[in-house]
């Protein structure tokens, strides 16, 4: 506990980084008072089925990266997603599209570029999903008139309600991501992954205390039984920070160069292989693919249906079962993206370097595939794990909202976020000669990590 104080009086007594803090901690307030702010012409009092909505599925989904502020048919209700989406876009297009990868290469003038074509698809994303969102409050009880809105408000897309809540919407995504982009520069951490984990964590409070009162009934199991689930939850952070963290390193040396009277090269590096490489996205990926049954289900007749209703039960073993398999799939296909054995061969080549016992370029192209593909197998079927958790702890009466903390896209960004954050923090200590957050080690975050292609 003393050396916890001291380490907060370091970070205090350090003037950059108390600045970053505060900075950052204003703009996540900004961002969570944003949440409650409800779309002119939106009744509040008429949102339950808005907040039956944002339970599970894929609005639920949403829900979780907007903080809630999907269900709250807030100014913020499309939240940072369609940001994400096009962040995603625009890497998938640098992996296949030779344009793209110029411009990658271009340094700082090329990441202004893809940072600027990035916030255009933003735009673009937002524009299609607003006017879907407000259709879909539309559509709540076709049989009330106007509900979910105010007695005096026309709900049509085409109204002044209409094309106004659209434009609200999409100036509140291009703000959340401004308020992200300004996080990241002046503030601490990732700012887009920290608004996406201020979001979640939000719900957590609710959804323990939720859980806490459930086990104080006469058939919850009582007090013990509650500390038992907080001890499994450790449990399965450890093992997650395991998981962001699960590096396979590979010995790099380079050939020795004498310029002049200086030496270089001659020393021997590492690679870094990430044991998940992909990090959620395969999880983000399954569950949009598992989405597809519940659509079909919506557009089917009674009889047809039969054979999509065992892909609707989130907890059923079927659907759990081919979830599993698709974040698997998912994780080698976006792992095979991500990273290019054949690019960084050729990249160690260049600069005149060799993996000790292999020949410099295809060898070596084919020495690293190997290793990536030994390396991800376990990555793989770890995620697939996490990714079913949440259903194998409702199976033993654990309520949904606190399940979702048990695995899925809430643990990994959590757990990923939290890293990064504290490696940054740490790294203002050490520069400036103090001790780092832990008494030994060193904290390691995904971006620490990461292959530079």
């Amino acid at each position: 506990m003393k050396r916890f104080i001291q380490t907060l009086k370091n970070i205090w007594s350090i003037e950059d980084l108390r600045k970053r803090i505060l900075y950052t901690l204003g703009l996540v307030l900004i961002y969570r008072i944003g949440c409650y702010v409800v779309l002119p012409g939106v009744d509040p009092a008429g949102l339950e089925k808005m907040h039956s909505q944002g339970a599970d599925g894929l609005m639920g989904l949403l829900n979780m990266f907007s903080g809630g502020a999907f269900s709250n048919a807030s100014i913020f209700a499309l939240g940072i997603m369609p940001y994400i989406t096009a962040s995603i876009v625009i890497q998938l297009f640098v992996m296949v599209i030779p344009y793209f990868q110029k411009m990658q290469r271009d340094g700082e003038n090329g990441r202004r570029k893809m940072n600027q074509i990035t916030r255009l698809l933003t735009v673009l994303i937002t524009g299609f999903q607003a006017p879907a969102y407000i259709k879909n409050m539309m559509f709540q009880a076709p049989n009330e008139a106007f509900y979910p809105f105010s007695p005096d408000v026309a709900p049509s897309i085409l109204s002044f309600f209409g094309i106004s809540s659209i434009i609200i919407l999409i100036a509140g995504t291009l703000f959340v991501m401004w308020l992200g982009e300004r996080i990241t520069e002046n503030g601490v951490g990732n700012g887009i992954s920290l608004l996406i984990m201020i979001g979640i964590i939000a719900r957590l409070p609710f959804a323990l205390f939720g859980e806490l009162a459930s086990k104080l009934t006469d058939v919850g199991g009582g007090l013990v039984m509650f500390l038992f689930e907080i001890v499994v939850l450790l449990a399965v952070i450890l093992l997650v920070i395991l998981l962001v963290q699960g590096t396979r390193r590979i010995p790099v040396q380079y050939a020795k160069r004498i310029v002049g009277n200086k030496q270089y090269g001659g020393v021997r590096q590492y690679i870094p292989i990430k044991v998940n490489a992909a990090g959620v996205m395969p999880i983000i990926f399954a569950q949009a693919i598992m989405f597809i049954p519940i659509t079909i289900m919506g557009f089917s007749e009674e009889g047809a249906s039969s054979f999509w209703q065992v892909f609707t039960n989130f907890d059923g073993f079927w659907y759990n079962f081919v979830f599993f398999i698709l974040v698997v799939i998912f994780t080698y296909f976006y792992t095979a993206i991500a990273i290019n054995p054949n690019q960084m061969a050729d990249d160690m080549k260049k600069n005149g370097g060799f993996i000790p016992g292999v020949k410099p370029g295809k060898k070596t192209a084919e020495y690293l595939e190997e290793i990536l593909s030994r390396v991800t197998l376990p990555g793989s079927i770890f995620l697939a794990i996490v990714a079913i958790l949440p259903a194998l702890v409702r199976l033993f009466g654990v309520n949904t909202q606190f399940a979702q903390f048990y695995g899925g896209t809430s643990l990994l960004i959590l757990v990923g976020v939290i890293l990064d954050t504290l490696q940054q923090i740490e790294s203002h200590l050490l520069m400036r000669h103090y001790d780092g957050l832990t008494k030994t080690g060193r904290i390691k975050g995904r971006t620490s990590m990461s292959i530079q292609a």
